[in-house]
């Protein structure tokens, strides 16, 4: 395989390597540069095939650099002709290149696939959407017999909207050296007429390819994944159809994140459109480089002015709630009287979790949280916050963190399988915003040695417990009880399940933005559990699903979204979770826990890896099946709720320090100093 690069003196190539890093390890390969015969400017590297083979064997995700001897680096940009159509095949599997959506080179290793891209799409006069692109097999190893094609426009797998056949020609293609396989050229025109008569109302649709072909005496079908765009700068296109009367829009847009072709048609009202058209100008001056670049110079600007002595900031869970540690200090110090004007960060989407709670709330990012922000005397949070953000010298940041670790954190992780960055950058990331903290809450001295080296932070830890479980230690459980059997609608006389797991770094839409597939059968959970007990489903905050618990009423209740965990530990009889660090909170309460760990041999291996032998010291069973959990379910039960013999021993090592007034210590040392 040869890589061309342009751009370089051939005086340079003592200094230069050709760097691949993998994206979810530290994993690292060189290669050497040399001068490609034709023009000395122009750099190649030519791997050969033990080299491919090593890439596509030891990870699945490779990002491409230019490396300099200094470590300097820059990514290898993609001229976009055709990267996607290369591949190299070995045992089944594939190496391929492909353009990422900032236009950089990366290779991906994958199972064999239909590789598409559309090339082309436009309205062609006013009746038809014309579209041409071209795909691959890479086991066709010759041109295929008796092929047809045909696109599918669809509003989900299921259901198609149209088909249109297709246009098929061949063009002689090469990769993996002397091998010629068939490219398949196609092109369709999709009549608008039949799209709006299919869809009336209005839709969004997604295209794929179902191509069909005879190999001996069989007729196979191949799908391809949704199209996408091969250009990376798409204009919106759109056009306005009156239809018996009423005037209809008909657009085609790419999909920021995944570059997938949609088709999107809607009713057409001229003042909708008006603002529709004036909210995207202002999200794109918003979200213009230039004006990033300003609202970063004024923040650092501000933080240069005197600091407002008494302002507190807090965020909880990059302000998505008034939950956690940071609302204990914000609950402390508004109920002692403190001198301080306490702010509550939130993100825009959240707003409606603080409108009933009587806060000064500021939206992040608003131009008053710019005002606010730089000049407050402390912060307070419990998550990181935003890498380009510079803290103010006279600033104090206190990090409360959320959780006594089980997975490995940070400079700990062997692999970080997290949209939108690489695992190296990860861990340069968020080591280089710890050393903004100026103080760290830990729960107790476990914890205190993992932040020390995981988080490389070398200034003062508060060990003093968590402050949200401080609320655990001194509730009144009938009183949460009553509140929320009223607010959730559950049954007074029922035990309380509550199911609250943790996300999984390789299950995401995109970035910020898990998913989590829910493996317990509900079903058979209502049939052999419901007469006597009911389960609250409490998602983690980084998983966006909203679980559709209808077929399991009086018995299943989603909880997601309730403001405070600490309310439904309260409420619990069992707690059921996985790998999650609730268990260590929960704790405290003394009562039954049980552990569904469907997927530990994945989760302890190459996702993240524990810290101590979660499997001989977790403080409950470990259960693997909803058979398992049923059957555990009952012998808690019949043991009259007693928790596990293995709790004294975990509660000496990790809930020791709390006893009611670890806010409290946090504050004197804080707040009064």
């Amino acid at each position: 395989m040869q890589i061309g690069v342009p751009g370089f003196d051939s005086t340079e190539l003592d200094s230069l390597t050709l760097l691949f890093v993998e994206r979810y390890t530290t994993k690292k390969k060189e290669y050497a540069l040399t001068a490609a015969h034709e023009r000395e400017n122009v750099l190649q590297a030519c791997l050969s095939e033990a080299d491919l083979e090593q890439l596509l064997s030891e990870g699945k995700d490779w990002d491409v650099y230019i490396a300099h001897r200094s470590d300097d680096r820059i990514r290898l940009c993609s001229n976009g002709l055709e990267l996607e159509l290369l591949f190299f095949l070995k045992n089944g599997q594939m190496l391929m290149p492909f353009t990422t959506n900032q236009g950089n080179v990366s290779f991906k290793s994958k199972q064999p696939e239909l590789i598409e891209k559309a090339e082309r799409i436009d309205f062609m006069g006013k009746h038809h959407i014309a579209l041409k692109g071209y795909t691959v097999y890479p086991l066709w190893l010759k041109r295929p017999d008796k092929l047809t094609g045909t696109l599918i426009l669809s509003a989900n797998e299921d259901e198609y909207a149209i088909k249109v056949p297709l246009n098929i020609s061949y063009r002689r293609f090469s990769s993996n050296g002397e091998d010629y396989l068939p490219l398949v050229v196609y092109e369709a025109a999709v009549p608008i007429e039949a799209l709006l008569a299919k869809h009336s109302e209005a839709v969004i649709l997604k295209a794929r390819i179902e191509f069909s072909y005879a190999e001996g005496n069989r007729n196979i079908k191949m799908e391809t994944t949704p199209i996408k765009l091969k250009t990376l700068r798409f204009t919106k296109k759109v056009l306005v159809k009156n239809v018996n009367g009423q005037k209809k829009e008909i657009s085609i847009t790419r999909t920021k994140k995944s570059g997938q072709l949609t088709i999107q048609i809607l009713d057409f009202d001229v003042k909708k459109n008006v603002k529709a058209k004036m909210k995207e100008r202002v999200v794109f001056i918003k979200r213009h480089t230039l004006v990033k670049q300003l609202y970063k110079n004024a923040f650092y600007w501000i933080g240069k002015l005197p600091v407002n002595k008494n302002v507190v900031v807090f965020e909880s869970f990059l302000g998505k709630q008034f939950s956690d540690n940071p609302r204990a200090i914000y609950e402390y110090l508004q109920q002692h009287n403190f001198p301080y004007k306490l702010y509550w960060s939130a993100d825009r989407k959240h707003l409606h979790h603080f409108q009933d709670k009587n806060v000064r709330c500021i939206r992040r990012f608003s131009l008053k949280w710019l005002l606010i922000m730089p000049r407050a005397r402390f912060w307070v949070t419990n998550s990181r916050m935003p890498g380009w953000l510079p803290k103010p010298k006279q600033t104090l940041y206190l990090q409360t963190w959320h959780g006594t670790p089980l997975k490995r954190l940070a400079a700990d992780m062997d692999e970080v399988y997290i949209p939108g960055t690489t695992a190296e950058n990860y861990k340069k990331n968020f080591i280089q915003e710890a050393k903004n903290w100026d103080y760290l809450i830990s729960p107790n001295a476990y914890s205190t040695q993992i932040f020390r080296r995981a988080f490389q932070f070398d200034k003062e830890i508060l060990e003093t417990g968590y402050p949200r479980n401080d609320f655990i230690c001194n509730h009144e459980k009938e009183e949460t009880v009553e509140k929320l059997s009223a607010a959730y609608g559950i049954p007074r006389h029922k035990k309380v399940i509550l199911y609250a797991p943790t996300w999984r770094d390789n299950q995401f839409y995109a970035k910020g933005r898990y998913r989590f597939d829910l493996q317990l059968n509900l079903d058979l959970m209502k049939e052999q559990l419901g007469e006597e007990f009911v389960i609250l489903t409490r998602l983690h905050y980084l998983v966006s699903e909203n679980l559709d618990l209808t077929p399991y009423k009086d018995f299943a209740y989603d909880v997601s979204h309730h403001e405070d965990i600490r309310e439904l530990y309260v409420m619990a009889d069992i707690l059921l979770t996985d790998y999650s660090s609730v268990f260590f909170d929960y704790g405290n309460l003394k009562r039954p826990m049980l552990f569904y760990v469907y997927d530990i041999d994945q989760y302890r291996d190459h996702l993240r890896g524990f810290y101590f032998d979660f499997e001989q010291e977790a403080p409950g069973p470990l259960v693997k099946t909803t058979e398992e959990v049923i059957q555990a379910i009952r012998k808690i039960k019949e043991n009259g709720f007693q928790p596990s013999t293995k709790l004294d021993s975990f509660y000496e090592k990790f809930c020791y320090l709390e006893e009611g007034n670890s806010t409290r210590k946090v504050v004197e040392q804080i707040f009064l100093r």
